[in-house]
């Protein structure tokens, strides 16, 4: 599984002012993004935000209402359907293997489905890729999750495809089988190929993706998770000293690049600065002056999922209902 051996020069994905509407109801609308070539994109929101529309819409199974898109460097016209299909592939949650069968029977099944050339060989790829070569002449059914959603990924790959969308790989699997999944990202990554997420693990937005949208029937924010942090939070340390401060004003008040300090429901002392490695060194002079038992000063960390909270506020499929 190569995928490209060259960059090319536009996005594996370019997204205009896409909007898809069925009857009354908007899935999404407005949506522009891009995604580069061996790119690992986060496409993140809660249930009902237009997350699956926009794959299925992106993988030619339905046509925009409005707008433009090129994907695998076709733009997404009906007459371009066929090509994108043969440059793309779909995982979604459900692999939808045929469970009498074996590993490589059922990879054979959809190879001969796709019309593909040099099937065993691809057969062979494709699972030396998810480390499952030795597991070709099992039954599915006797798989755990965990392994028939890598046949699920083997059979995406026997197409070579230059951009993979993937539906919650992980959903339901426990956590050594999730980390499987994550390597073999990872290892796709490398490889060149371009990956969509679709997932509600946050931890695994921030872990696997270089860059992350967040889509409530509009995007509300796009970039890298670092990013996103510092748009969204001010700056500031973390203090924990072992008993409450006498007078925190007063410790406080005369710190340079103060921009203003809490206290958090844990006991923690909350201090927003311009910029943290500079702050903190007069922070712990002035809390040693104040004869304070300072346990830990830190930049005070602010997750994906902080971001994601701080901006979808509303559950899109409850209101719908």
């Amino acid at each position: 599984m190569s995928g490209n051996s060259t960059t090319p020069a536009q996005p594996a994905i370019l997204v205009e002012g896409l909007t898809k509407r069925f009857g009354e109801r908007t899935a999404f609308a407005d949506v522009s993004f891009g995604v580069d070539y061996g790119e690992v994109f986060g496409f993140l929101g809660p249930n009902g935000a237009g997350k699956t529309t926009t794959v299925r819409t992106l993988g030619t199974l339905v046509a925009p209402t409005a707008g433009h898109a090129a994907v695998a460097g076709l733009p997404l016209r009906p007459e371009n359907a066929v090509e994108i299909r043969r440059r793309i592939a779909v995982m979604p949650e459900s692999p939808g293997l045929y469970l009498r069968l074996s590993v490589a029977e059922n990879l054979a099944f959809f190879a001969g489905l796709y019309e593909l050339p040099d099937a065993s060989e691809r057969i062979t790829r494709a699972l030396r890729a998810v480390n499952l070569l030795d597991r070709a002449d099992d039954p599915c059914r006797a798989l755990s999750k965990g392994l028939r959603q890598r046949v699920g990924l083997a059979r995406a790959l026997l197409s070579d495809p230059q951009v993979l969308f993937l539906d919650e790989p992980t959903s339901g699997l426990d956590p050594v089988a999730a980390r499987d999944v994550h390597e073999l990202i990872d290892g796709l990554r490398n490889r060149g190929v371009t990956i969509f997420l679709t997932t509600h693990r946050l931890a695994e937005a921030e872990r696997l993706c270089d860059r992350v949208g967040i889509m409530n029937t509009t995007l509300r924010m796009i970039g890298r998770p670092d990013e996103l942090r510092e748009q969204l939070f001010a700056k500031s340390l973390e203090i924990r000293t072992r008993d409450p401060l006498a007078d925190p004003d007063r410790v406080f008040g005369a710190l340079p690049g103060l921009e203003g300090w809490h206290r958090g429901a844990d006991g923690a002392y909350l201090l927003a600065v311009a910029d943290p490695d500079l702050a903190a060194p007069a922070v712990t002079r002035a809390l040693v002056a104040a004869g304070a038992d300072l346990l830990s000063l830190s930049p005070s960390r602010h997750s994906l999922e902080d971001v994601y909270l701080q901006l979808i506020d509303t559950d899109v499929e409850a209101q719908a209902r």
